[in-house]
């Protein structure tokens, strides 16, 4: 009878923490697919990256480069990436966090290079090239 009880027990904990998490996931997985849109950013299960021109149904269109388009269905939608942020805004935060954290170790020489290569080390050869 103890037998019977620790089993019973032992599937408990494993349906409490292995199958219903993973059925969660899945049905999470299934909302996020069903969810996809027009202009959304997907990646498929084929590992390319692209954004949806067209959905009908099960049906949508992916265009993963300018002018060439897939037609595939909605499970081979792996995962919708999040929007992508400004590259202008990118780089300015970038130069901002350069400015910061490197003003106070450099002097004013190196200050103005770092703002202009983006901090980045610039590598020079001291043997002479020929002409």
């Amino acid at each position: 009878m103890q037998f019977v009880i620790i089993m019973a027990l032992m599937l408990g904990v494993m349906y409490v923490l292995m199958i219903r998490p993973q059925r969660q996931k899945q049905a999470q997985q299934q909302t996020m697919i069903e969810n996809a849109g027009v202009g959304d950013d997907v990646l498929t299960t084929g590992g390319i990256y692209g954004t949806i021109t067209e959905a009908e149904g099960d049906d949508v269109v992916v265009e993963i480069a300018q002018g060439v388009t897939v037609h595939m269905t909605r499970r081979g939608i792996a995962a919708i990436l999040p929007p992508e942020e400004d590259e202008d805004e990118v780089e300015e935060d970038e130069a901002d966090d350069v400015e910061d954290d490197d003003a106070d170790d450099l002097p004013s020489a190196e200050l103005e290079e770092a703002a202009v290569t983006g901090g980045e080390e610039s590598v020079t050869s001291t043997s002479e090239r020929p002409s």
